[in-house]
Parts: structure tokens; sequence; C-alpha cells
């Protein structure tokens, strides 16, 4: 994703030039892998450091060759349409990434005014308003404008309540054309922040205004009345305007929301024609789904508004920030307003040299017309001659003595210089060994989380098969359920024709019990006669009978 990349780049930038011993702008690739996986990981992509060893046949890399592989091995594998919102926070996690490797050289001030968060914040607004530009054939520059550090200067001097004076922001500007991200934080923090007697909360709510204009696109933000959908009342929100999205919240802390209103291209916006009794100028923003009754304080608030609901529906079918645009359309004018003033250059040095011509051919000809005169009066030429001659010789000895008053200086200045360098390469010593620890420490973390990677895996792999085993368990003993519930039924219906058969049967014993007691009866009676021929005959008989009907 080219876009992506390019939105990155100045943030890469300052990390691989943190990165930089020399000052050949090269890097070797040992400290560009920790750095390549880290943005790696950002996007999803492992392993991708690992090709630098076979990336090109030197050990070290300048920007332009990191740049390309990054592009081919990185951001060339992500989707080409990707929503702003993805987008943005690729972009905060890789300027998360890269600060966390140069942060070191920006945070150790004198006398800083900026806490580290806010310091961070401008470091994303240098990044996104800043050109990569080059410095030599092998090294490059990351710098912002004068133009762009004037406006970032007079928003944070206005939140701030302080007084801007332009006047004295382009004698800055003289002095130095370009700004680099130390220059940019200096200027700021010793030139337009109070000099350090402001309170903490305000610069932070200061520099966090200008993140969410520069970063977060918020076109404008303050008090407005909404009338409600269902109780049709006015109430008053605190708005918040995006190209996309117009959200509103209960307090100006903007942690309670209560609701937000998507803007496309096809919503508009029109002023309502009040009564003369209205306290508040009422407008009506009008999307695909329904209108919304908003009212603002007065007329030039109305105004205000209706130009920023305008600003914000024209950009809201976009893919790119519309702070971007606002810088690519800026560096488009700042390009073309260079162009033309080389151009003009041109042609005054063109009408400068034809006017040369013309006055040397002049000149030829007052000579040769006052040649005579000049013959006349040589003498008295030759003494204008010497006293001129001497009053050059005076400006050339002032201009030699004050020449040689610079170079003194200058040599003064050089061996200040110096001093500080050798300071600043032993701190870079000190910082650069203590990056390679920190670089071995994190190594050994990944070869440690590798490894719990891989006992995890394989934790995995046998929770997968006690799984399977319980599942076929469970499935066997679904069927022996289902036999067991089967041979319970078998079991019921054999009750059930058991109790039947046993009720027949007591059916037939209450029946049968009469018979049964006169059959006993006779039994006994039968039994105490000693023979069967002193049985009486009616008695056997009766027996007899009773025994054919029951022959149990």
């Amino acid at each position: 994703m080219s876009v992506l990349l390019k939105n990155v780049t100045n943030g890469i930038w300052h990390a691989f030039n943190a990165l930089v011993v020399d000052k050949n702008g090269l890097v070797v690739k040992s400290k560009l892998k920790v750095l390549t996986a880290n943005i790696g990981t950002i996007l999803d992509l492992y392993g991708v450091e690992k090709g630098l060893e076979h990336y090109r046949s030197t050990k070290e890399l300048n920007f332009e060759h990191f740049k390309y592989y990054l592009q081919k091995e990185l951001f060339s594998s992500l989707p080409d349409s990707s929503s702003l919102a993805v987008m943005r926070d690729y972009e905060y996690r890789i300027d998360e990434v890269c600060w966390l490797v140069c942060k070191k050289h920006y945070l150790q001030r004198d006398k800083p005014v900026f806490s580290d968060a806010c310091v961070f914040n401008l470091f994303r607004m240098f990044c996104l308003l800043a050109d990569l530009v080059p410095d030599s054939e092998t090294t490059f520059q990351v710098v912002v404008p004068a133009a762009e550090v004037g406006g970032v200067a007079k928003q944070l001097v206005t939140s701030l309540g302080l007084d801007w004076d332009a006047t004295d922001f382009e004698a800055l500007s003289g002095a130095i054309l370009v700004f680099r991200f130390s220059t940019f934080l200096a200027v700021l923090e010793s030139k337009y922040c109070g000099g350090g007697s402001l309170e903490p909360e305000g610069l932070r709510e200061a520099v966090h205004d200008l993140y969410q204009t520069f970063l977060q696109d918020v076109i404008k933000k303050g008090l407005l009345q909404k009338r409600g959908y269902l109780l049709p009342t006015m109430r008053e929100y605190w708005f918040v305007l995006r190209p996309a999205e117009l959200s509103y919240y209960k307090g100006q802390d903007e942690r309670e929301a209560g609701g937000a209103i998507a803007l496309d291209p096809m919503c508009w916006v029109d002023a309502c024609q009040g009564s003369p009794r209205d306290r508040v100028q009422r407008f009506v923003l009008s999307t695909a789904e329904r209108s919304f009754e908003l009212a603002a304080p007065d007329h030039r608030s109305r105004l205000q508004w209706l130009a920023a609901l305008r600003t914000a529906i024209a950009h809201s079918g976009g893919t790119d920030g519309y702070q971007r645009l606002q810088v690519a359309r800026r560096r488009q004018q700042r390009a073309a307003e260079l162009s033309r003033l080389c151009e003009e250059s041109q042609r005054r040095t063109s009408q400068i040299h034809d006017m040369e011509q013309t006055k040397a051919l002049l000149q030829q000809e007052k000579m040769a017309r006052a040649a005579a005169e000049l013959q006349a009066q040589h003498l008295e030429a030759v003494h204008r001659q010497e006293e001129k001659r001497l009053l050059e010789l005076e400006d050339v000895r002032a201009r030699l003595e004050r020449l040689l008053e610079e170079e003194t200086q200058a040599k003064r200045d050089e061996e200040i210089v110096r001093n500080l360098q050798a300071r600043v390469l032993r701190e870079e010593w000190e910082k650069r060994e203590e990056l390679e620890r920190l670089q071995e420490e994190q190594r050994s973390l990944l070869e440690m989380e590798r490894e719990k990677r891989v006992e995890f895996e394989m934790r995995q792999r046998d929770k997968e098969m006690e799984l399977q085993e319980a599942e076929a368990r469970l499935r066997q003993l679904e069927e022996e359920r289902l036999r067991l519930d089967r041979e319970l039924g078998s079991a019921q219906d054999k009750i059930t024709i058991s109790e039947r058969s046993k009720e027949v049967l007591e059916a037939r014993l209450r029946v049968m019990a009469p018979q049964v007691r006169e059959t006993d009866r006779v039994r006994r009676a039968l039994s105490f006669m000693p023979s069967t021929k002193q049985r009486p005959a009616s008695l056997q008989a009766r027996y007899a009978s009773l025994r054919r009907d029951d022959p149990q």
C-alpha cells in the first residue's frame, strides 16, 4: 500500500536517522531488522526482517534502499482499498514504533516545557507537515517550511490566550528557512509557550487541540443547540465536526457522547428564516435519513458553522484525510510560487543583462564623446583617481579588519562546536551501547516467546486428541444408553403383561373363592373318614362335582 508508506515515510526516516552511526547516512542491517520486525508485526506480517540478509550484497543500507525494501516486502502485500480509520490506526502504531527508536534524541532537553506525550503529538504533526528532501546523493532530511511552522505556532499561541506577533515570526523565519524537528520543538518551547510560566494542563489541552485539528481532521468545535427527535425542544450540546461525521457530546470534555450525524456528499445545509423574537440563529442540516435543526448563538457563529459544514460535506467522500489534502494543496501552492519566483528571477536577470549591455554601449559612446575633454582634464582626473583609490584602500582596510575579527570569532565558535560534537559523540556512543543491550534483551525475549508458542501448540494438539477421545466415548455412551432404553422398554412391556395376567388371575380367584372353600370343607370331611367304603355316596358325588369345576 504505497499511500500508507507515503504517510509514514517521515516517521520511518526519523527512526532510521536515529540508528545512523556515522554521517554517511548508512545503517547496518542488524539494527534495521528490529525496526522491520516491529513494523511487520503491526501489519500482521512475521519474519519479513529475514530477507534483509539477502537484500543487496552490502552490510549497510541507506534510507532509499531501506524504503524500497519496505515497499516491496511489507507494504505491497497490504490491500489497496482500506478505510480511513484503518489507515489512521496503522499510521499511529507505526509512528509510535518509530518514536520509541528516535525519542531519546528529542526528549533530553535543558528546560523542557511540553510533556513526553505532548512531544509525541507534536512529532506526529511535524511528520504530517514535513517534506522529505535530499541532503546529498545518499542522505535525506525531513524539514517543515517556515509557513507551516507559522500556522502551527499561531494556532498554539491563540489556544494559550497569548498575542501572536507575525512580524517577529517573519524575522525568525528569515533566519531559519526550514525547520527540523529539534528546531521546531525548541522554537515552540522557548518562544511561543509563555517562557515556561503556563500551567502544564493548559499546554496539554492546547497541544491536544492541535493534534485533533491536524491528525484527527477536526474542522470545527463549539456549542450549538439541537432540536430533539422525540421531544421537540432545543437542547445545547458540544459539537465536533469532522469531514465524514458531526458528533455531539454532553460536555466540552467530550467524554459522554450524545450521538453522531453521518455526513456524505448527498447532505446539504441551509439557514432558516427566523423571527425577530428568536435569540438564536437557526439552520438545518439535511441528510438522506432525516433533517436536523440546529441553532447558533449569533449570526457570525452561524455563518462559520455553515461554511465549516459545507467544507466537511465536500470532503466527506474522500479516502485521504482532510488535513493531508490541505497540506498537499499548500505544498503545491508553495511549489507553484517557487516556480513563479524562479521564472521571475530569470526574467529579471535577463532584463538586467540587457540593461547592462545597453548601459555598456552608452558608456562606450560617452567615453568616445568625452575623449577630447579627458585629454584636457587629465591632471585633474589623475588627482581624483588617486583620492578615490585612497578612499577605496581605506575601505578595503576597514573590511579586512572586520573580516579578521569575524575569522577570529569563527575560530572560537568552531572550537566550541568541536567540543560540543565531542560531547555529543560520547553521549551517542553510550546510547548506542544501551540500545545494543536493549536489542539483546529483546532478542532473548523473542526467543522465549517462540519457545512458549511451541509449547502452547503441543498442549493444544494434546487437548485436541483428548477432545476427540472424549467425543468417541460420548458416542459409545450414547449407543449404550439407547440399548439400555430399548431393554428398559422391553422390561416395562413384560411387567405390563405380568400385571395384566395377575389381574386376570385375581379376578378368577375372586370368582372361584366360594367353590374353593366348599371343596376344602368336603375334603376335610372326607379326611376324617377312614376308608372309601364308609363315605356317603352324596358326599362323594359332591366332591367329584367340585373337582370337575375346579381341577386344582
